[in-house]
């Protein structure tokens, strides 16, 4: 007996679970609005430097006045001569190549008015601060997850999903009026970190309390509401201009989500792990009133022996060394999965973000290829829904890296004069890595033992999150090549897509348990090897007996 046959009873996805999944997936899209920000709060527009006779000027100028003025292809300075009328004119020739180093910008705002770029001068020699503060922001969510998850299990759901959405408020706006670069860079950070609580404390809860046969639709729909999310982004630029009145503008939706704090209960999964019997039975019978059905009363009463029998093996369990993820990699077959899985992971949130946020190195219009970007996410999340149970989880993971890498290369071969065909084979790896990432969640977790299942999924997480912190820094190459970026995540995608499929298939497969069942999973012993194999697993579990004793 379990709380899984308690929603057998309730329905897997009643009246009342769909109003509180539903209500559970809009904070996403605000999640959306904080992680996809920085690619106009942070918009690098061109640029020049201010020539000394210049105050206010506009950035347009004469191709005249640009060969007189700037050397080829050099924004970031400007020739050291006297800029006289005789010689603007070009009455005189120009007396020195000599160059010096800007002290004030130009900027063109016929796309934005201003942002914290324009503000503070992030270009040049400071241009790595724009990066930097992304970076930080994707370590405040690594962090997030970190903290919040940590309080999540301890604290419980509710209170550390409504703590971390009043601070994502505050910081949000403290964001927006920040008087400097490093104020607003923490400030970011924090509201990265809120991210996960926001985000993936709902999903825990969503998913908690529906049945097993709508988990898939569950996670994945979730994930669509945080790409509607990412196209709105686009709509809030669109009509905000100015950096800051955009930051509160994203920010302030979040208000909305107090009024949850009487409508969202905790998870009644969650209470009666840890022993508060009587509050999960209010909110079961209050769903059960809603989705009008009954629930017997010998279900509780097995829920009060269970809880009762769950109490004692945690005490048990306190007494056994916890598993870190040093049990993963161990054992040679196991460890091999571990660091494959852990690479799938880097680059899926590598390419992921480095895609997301390079929208504006790909020429066209900015914002129509952002939304874009959002938009293809909706088919990559949908093609999950009909492929995962048929083709197995291996061949879909594999399949789209595969597509995304040759996609993304591909742009090496596209003329530079088919601005269409690089955004094109752009997005279709984006659609691609898309469906790879909400692939690799459901993948990992059935790979990794369910002794070490979350000291396995947290690691991957953490890794991920290495690849979203390196991910800024990728618009950076894109300013000296624009294709670069391109280029570097397809051949992420492609070593990675062919690498997995070292990974063994876990469709209709038995989960693994135990380390020993981990090790042996996937494992192909060689010909020779057969006949030492139950040898070899009996000494794998008396390793394994003895580390336990």
């Amino acid at each position: 007996m379990g709380y899984d046959d308690v929603i057998t009873h309730l329905g897997e996805f009643g009246p009342y679970q769909k109003r509180i999944y539903y209500l559970l997936c809009l904070p996403a899209i605000v999640c959306a609005f904080h992680k996809l920000a920085g690619v106009f709060l942070l918009a690098k527009p061109d640029f020049r430097c201010a020539l000394p006779y210049e105050n206010g000027s506009t950035y347009e100028l004469s191709p005249h006045l640009w060969n007189l003025s700037y050397p080829q292809d050099d924004r970031c300075s400007y020739y050291d001569v006297e800029y006289s009328e005789a010689y603007l004119n070009g009455s005189i020739p120009r007396s020195s190549n000599e160059t010096k180093t800007c002290s004030r910008y130009v900027y063109d705002r016929s796309k934005y008015l201003n942002s914290a770029v324009t503000e503070w001068d992030m270009v040049c020699n400071r241009s790595l601060l724009s990066a930097t503060s992304d970076s930080l922001f994707m370590l405040g969510v690594l962090l997030g997850s970190f903290i919040f998850g940590q309080m999540s299990d301890k604290l419980g759901r509710k209170p550390t999903f409504f703590s971390s959405l009043v601070l994502q408020l505050i910081f949000g706006v403290l964001a927006a009026v920040a008087p400097e670069y490093f104020s607003y860079t923490i400030s970011r950070m924090i509201v990265g970190a809120t991210t996960s609580g926001v985000f993936l404390v709902a999903y825990v809860i969503a998913l908690e309390m529906v049945g097993s046969s709508y988990r898939l639709f569950a996670g994945v729909a979730m994930q669509m509401f945080f790409s509607v999310g990412f196209m709105l982004t686009a709509g809030f630029a669109y009509f905000i201009h100015d950096w800051r009145w955009l930051q509160i503008a994203l920010t302030l939706p979040g208000l909305l989500f107090l009024c949850y704090y009487w409508i969202i209960p905790e998870s009644a999964r969650w209470l009666l792990m840890k022993g508060r019997k009587d509050e999960a039975f209010v909110i079961i019978e209050k769903a059960a009133k809603e989705n009008k059905v009954q629930v017997p009363n010998e279900i509780y009463e097995q829920l009060v022996d269970e809880v009762a029998e769950k109490k004692k093996q945690d005490e048990m369990a306190a007494s056994q060394p916890a598993a870190t993820v040093f049990d993963l990699l161990r054992y040679p077959n196991l460890r091999r999965k571990t660091l494959l899985i852990f690479f799938d992971w880097f680059v899926n949130s590598g390419v992921y973000y480095g895609l997301s946020w390079n929208t504006n190195n790909l020429g066209g219009n900015q914002l129509v290829n952002f939304v874009i970007s959002g938009a293809v996410e909706i088919p990559g999340y949908t093609l999950l829904l009909f492929t995962l149970n048929r083709y197995g989880r291996r061949s879909i993971l594999c399949g789209t890296m595969l597509v995304a890498g040759i996609s993304l290369l591909a742009t090496i071969f596209v003329p530079s004069d088919m601005n269409w065909l690089i955004i094109a084979c752009a997005m279709i790896g984006k659609l691609a890595i898309t469906s790879s990432y909400g692939t690799i969640y459901i993948f990992s977790a059935e790979q990794f033992p369910t002794v070490v299942r979350n000291v396995g999924l947290g690691a991957s997480s953490m890794v991920a999150r290495v690849g979203g912190i390196l991910a800024p820094y990728l618009k950076l190459l894109g300013e000296i090549w624009r294709p670069l970026p391109l280029i570097i995540c397809g051949a992420l995608s492609l070593t990675a897509g062919l690498l997995s499929l070292l990974l063994p298939e876990t469709l209709n497969k038995p989960m693994p348990e135990t380390i020993e069942d981990g090790e042996n999973f996937g494992k192909k012993p060689a010909p020779q090897e057969a006949a030492e194999e139950g040898g070899g697993n009996q000494e794998l579990a008396g390793m394994l007996n003895g580390k336990s004793g």
